[in-house]
């Protein structure tokens, strides 16, 4: 056997749940007040109309966005594969539309996994967020429009910097609109920074990551994908970067717009590391962007990102509260539904300030105490008050992993403990287990008497080590399987759901076969500072294949004036901004916008040299012998098995 083989997984179908799923269910409908339906009757309050099914297709017919293959969900009993909390949330968020949250505010739901806000001033229309795609942007605003009248979008507002509330901007301001610059695009400080750059530098690995945490090459259904908490689904489709015109720099900050006045609040580092939140007094309405949503939100998503600071998240949330308490008739965010009457929403709001504050000072006593974050895990519990709130539910965050982050944040992986300071990789480590524990056969058995028994966690542990020792073993492939599907069917977070069940299909199926990744959009090249262009670059450096290579190369960017200092030495790739050096390999004379296009792939550098695009100094093959030594990152890696490709 050897690491490059190939392998024939059966193509199991997913199982039946357990019987100690089963029981486990049992006690979750004893336990919450599933009597309290008072979210189903605010998620269809003010309901206008909708596109049927929430169908979106593109140009080309490509259906980029539907809810049809959720219609599974109509029913209101859980199948015993899904945790009945989570088939709670996932009916509700099954909502779509546009509906009326006040006279004069609208929100259309459900087309995509976030919200558009569209709030009328005295002649027009202001967009609060533009969803994923430019196709669901559009669709949005016709729906508005149908139910609304035609009105020009006098202004766009981000409220954060996550793809899902601005990638449709071009959908909702067309061509002529942008170059004309009449419509503010108002966003948070810093929005453009962290726009561009939080997924850019590791990009390939947050993408695949993002398949587990999201589960869209999973088949929808009570044995696959139901939900992902905040919504449906993240949506396919064109995305576009539009650079904001305005930016919200403090809390306090005001800005009257189409006669309507909004109070801005500022909370970096909470969800996103722009964000911000606002009121409207005309209209008596709260948005806390994604800061206040009907869940437990996330500290730390599976797909990667900086740790999210759960103390400043709070904090955000009790000066909300000092701000406009008392205030509000309703609060709507960017993901969800809705709440009306002011006590109501300051009751929420106290409640998820405390579940972010009782996270953070219960897991850093716990950590003062010596606990490590698996053992602070297993410890914590929230208190009643907000255990039994559905909003502070885990269904896309979870107390259990969102400690771990806290604890990841103030002390990072090491536990202090010596055995996992250098602990062995994970195919040396469980060929080592399983030595240990006897061979493949008494760890199948003793898997399989503990799996019968609903001991699904030290299962999947001691399944893990036998498949990466050896990937081959089909007996192991399909009870790490069936045990991963266990737990996804126990789980009421829903992104621990989709990361178990996509795990199980992996080791039955393999990987999914994937077209080709696509080049980085023009649009967003153009978005990132030069500076971020060579960090990019200098991640896809080959370290092992540039041992002992010297280069050194000079930029000078014709459109913007920037010149650079490009060198490779010691095996690293590095640059200094304003200069040029004496003695080069190469230099290169170019507008910047020539060097997306190359990038982006829409030309190649010597047809840009041959259209005089592009003029050159020195021995020009210095640069291919550059390029020469970067890695292009695979759309697809193993993750529940070895690598089948060895990486150097």
């Amino acid at each position: 056997m050897t690491q490059t083989a190939t392998i024939e997984t059966p193509r199991e179908t997913p199982k039946e749940a357990s019987a100690p799923v089963v029981a486990q269910h049992a006690a979750t409908l004893k336990a919450l007040p599933f009597s309290d339906t008072r979210d189903f009757d605010e998620a269809a309050r003010g309901f206008l109309g909708t596109v049927e099914n929430a169908r979106i297709a593109s140009a080309q017919g490509r259906v980029i966005w539907s809810l049809e293959p959720y219609a599974f969900l109509s029913g209101e009993q859980n199948p015993p594969t899904v945790d009945p909390s989570l088939w709670r949330q996932s009916r509700l968020n099954m909502h779509h539309g546009l509906f009326e949250v006040v006279p004069g505010v609208y929100q259309v739901r459900g087309l995509d996994i976030a919200n558009m806000t569209l709030i009328e001033g005295d002649r027009g229309v202001i967009v609060v967020d533009t969803l994923t795609s430019i196709e669901g942007a559009r669709a949005a605003m016709e729906l508005y429009f149908k139910h609304r009248g035609l009105r020009p979008v006098v202004a766009v507002i981000f409220t954060h910097t996550h793809t899902d509330h601005w990638g449709g901007a071009r959908g909702v301001l067309e061509e002529d609109v942008l170059a004309s610059g009449s419509v503010p695009i108002i966003a948070p400080n810093l929005f453009m920074e962290h726009a561009v750059s939080e997924n850019i530098i590791a990009g390939p690995a947050m993408l695949r990551r993002a398949q587990y945490q999201f589960g869209p090459l999973l088949a929808k259904g009570p044995r696959g994908q139901i939900d992902c908490g905040l919504g449906k689904s993240m949506a396919a489709g064109s995305v576009a970067l539009l650079r904001p015109s305005d930016l919200i720099m403090a809390t306090g900050d005001r800005r009257t717009i189409d006669g309507v006045e909004f109070e801005f609040q500022m909370a970096p580092n909470s969800e996103a590391p722009a964000e911000m939140h606002f009121f409207i007094p005309r209209y008596k309405l709260l948005n806390l962007a994604e800061n206040c949503t009907h869940n437990f939100h996330n500290l730390l998503p599976f797909r990667g990102a900086d740790v999210r600071d759960a103390l400043a998240w709070s904090k955000y949330l009790g000066e909300a509260l000092q701000m406009w308490g008392g205030k509000a008739d309703a609060m709507c965010g960017q993901h969800h539904w809705p709440v009306w009457g002011r006590e109501r929403i300051d009751t929420m709001i106290r409640q998820q300030r405390d579940l972010y504050k009782f996270a953070h000072d219960q897991t850093i006593r716990l950590m003062n105490h010596g606990l490590t974050a698996t053992e602070i895990a297993e410890t914590i519990k929230l208190p009643a008050s907000l255990d039994g709130a559905w909003h502070a539910r885990g269904y896309y965050g979870h107390i259990r992993h969102n400690v771990k982050a806290i604890y990841q944040k103030y002390l990072g992986w090491y536990d202090a403990n010596p055995v996992n300071l250098d602990p062995l990789p994970p195919v040396e480590a469980g060929r080592k287990y399983v030595e240990y524990m006897g061979g493949a056969d008494a760890i199948l058995a003793r898997a399989a008497k503990d799996f019968a028994k609903g001991e699904f966690r030290f299962v999947a542990q001691a399944l893990s080590h036998l498949v990466f020792a050896d990937p081959d073993n089909q007996t192991a492939r399909a009870l790490l399987a069936d045990t991963f599907e266990q737990l996804g069917y126990a789980a009421e977070s829903a992104t621990w759901r989709n990361a178990y069940l996509f795990g199980a299909q992996e080791l039955r199926q393999g990987m999914p076969k994937v077209p080709p990744r696509a080049p980085m959009p023009r649009e967003t090249l153009a978005a990132l500072r030069s500076e971020q262009l060579w960090d990019v670059l200098g991640v896809r450096l080959n370290g092992p294949k540039a041992e002992g290579k010297h280069i050194v190369l000079n930029w000078n960017f014709s459109d913007t004036g920037e010149t650079f200092v490009l060198t490779l030495e010691n095996s690293a790739l590095t640059y200094v901004a304003g200069a040029q050096a004496a003695v080069a390999d190469a230099g290169f004379t170019l507008p910047r916008g020539v060097l997306d296009e190359v990038i982006a792939k829409l030309t190649s550098f010597p047809e840009a040299v041959a259209a005089g695009k592009i003029k050159v100094s020195g021995n020009p093959m210095r640069l291919a012998e550059l390029m020469g030594l970067m890695d292009e990152f695979p759309r697809m890696f193993e993750i529940v098995e070895p690598k089948r490709t060895p990486v150097s």
